[in-house]
């Protein structure tokens, strides 16, 4: 096992992979920026290192800064959590090439599924169903009014190089493609360097399922189980549950099997999710994206399959075997996730602040992953993610119900925050009845 290990990120997924790594008897090392030096992953690590300011191209984002912490307090692997440089596939190389052990994919596969016009084109080839959509980047406006001609609208105009639901726009007709195209473009040129565009098929209801991979240090890639992640605003995901209500056995087979092909046609190790739209008037399903990292809604496979996957990627990554047997995965129960987020709960704007009063709820069946407490200052500069609530029940009815009492026994005050939103989800009768889509959020507000 890997003996020392640098976290390059912060807040709640530092600290979650500090506590993973403190179990296991590895000295963790965090890195921090000057904003976020009292945060508990600070005070909890081993060792921490400042590596500058508040802005986050001069701390979390700074590639020298991280690697001379490392150097200096002997890390032997860095761990890039989610977010920031964990798909980099540059400081996955210049990790390995300074000596140290990367705990995520290789670079290559990094680079492979970084580009969603080439991933589609290479899942393709793997037999992954994709939707209808561009081969190659529509390189000016004429090029995608002729591509969205030919799939048909509504269409979806996406960055090539866009994550985490930022650079896509909805365009019902021409007119509206004509506008979303150069705001797009010009998105992903600020925000990515990089200002290729792909048009994809837009499907009006869809349902957003993942599959969590792992790539073994074998060579084998298993699957384990799939997320639905519908519950979205500005595409962005605030509830994840495992496993999906909408998902039957024979669809579950279907799914797994098209994201272990994905995982094997690049050669994947370590952890990563293959995410996917699901139709569900037709029952098909489409490659939407590969996220060869850590995902934030990790805690709901954790908990439904019973493994430590921060722990699982420190053994890929150290060359061992999983704990668990790959041929025996079996999920039990319901597990669903909650982003606490410091926003506002009906416009979900970030809302940050001195944190007054912080607590936790308890109970069976009730896991929190936070990265504050009380006396903390959440700033503007980051993610406005506060924790993730978690809560697990013997099925779906019975965690919605833990849900509802962790949400109401969980007190933040100062920070704006959305409990009082999920509050509103648990109650609803769409979500309550697992029949639910994408839209959810806008058709509550």
């Amino acid at each position: 096992m890997i003996e020392s290990l640098l976290v390059a990120n912060r807040g709640e997924i530092a600290r979650r992979i500090i506590r993973t790594a403190k179990r296991l008897g590895v000295r963790a090392v965090a890195v921090h920026s000057e904003a976020d030096a009292d945060l508990p992953f600070v005070v909890e690590a081993d060792e921490a290192v400042c590596v500058g300011p508040a802005n986050p191209a001069q701390s979390y984002r700074n590639v020298e800064a991280i690697l001379a912490a490392a150097a200096s307090t002997g890390a032997q692997a860095i761990h890039p959590g989610y977010g920031f440089l964990s798909e980099n596939a540059d400081f996955a190389r210049t990790v390995q090439d300074r000596g140290l052990v990367w705990v995520g994919p290789g670079a290559d596969a990094i680079t492979a599924m970084g580009d969603k016009i080439n991933a589609r084109n290479l899942m393709a080839a793997a037999g992954v169903p994709v939707a209808p959509g561009t081969t190659e980047p529509a390189t000016d406006l004429d090029a995608a009014v002729a591509a969205a001609t030919e799939i048909g609208y509504p269409v979806m105009v996406k960055a090539a190089a866009g994550g985490g639901g930022m650079g896509m726009a909805v365009a019902a007709d021409e007119a509206a493609l004509r506008t979303e195209y150069d705001k797009v473009r010009a998105f992903a040129e600020r925000m990515f360097g990089d200002g290729s565009v792909l048009i994809e098929r837009y499907f009006p209801r869809v349902r957003h399922v993942e599959v969590q991979i792992l790539g073994l240090a074998d060579g084998r890639v298993v699957a384990l189980g799939e997320r639905e992640c519908s519950v979205q605003r500005r595409n962005q995901k605030l509830v994840e549950e495992s496993p999906s209500p909408a998902v039957s056995p024979e669809l579950r087979a279907r799914f797994l099997a098209a994201a272990v092909r994905a995982g094997e046609a690049v050669g994947y190790r370590n952890a990563g999710t293959v995410e996917c739209l699901l139709d569900p008037a037709t029952q098909e399903f489409f490659f939407l994206e590969m996220n060869t990292r850590l995902q934030v809604e990790h805690p709901v496979t954790e908990l439904v399959y019973g493994v430590d996957l921060v722990e699982e990627q420190l053994r890929v990554a150290a060359g061992l075997p999983p704990t668990f047997d790959p041929d025996a995965l079996t999920p039990r129960g319901h597990a669903i996730e909650l982003r606490i987020n410091a926003e506002d709960p009906k416009r979900f704007l970030p809302g940050p602040g001195v944190i007054g009063t912080w607590v936790e709820p308890t109970g069976e069946g009730v896991r929190v992953d936070s990265g504050y407490v009380a006396g903390n200052t959440v700033t503007p500069f980051y993610d406005s993610l506060l924790a993730k609530l978690v809560v697990t029940g013997a099925d779906r009815a019975e965690a919605i119900e833990r849900a509802r009492t962790a949400v109401a026994g969980f007190a933040v005050a100062g920070p704006k925050n959305n409990l009082p939103f999920f509050a509103e989800l648990l109650t609803n009768g769409e979500f309550v009845s697992g029949d639910y889509d994408t839209g959810i959020v806008g058709r509550m507000r």
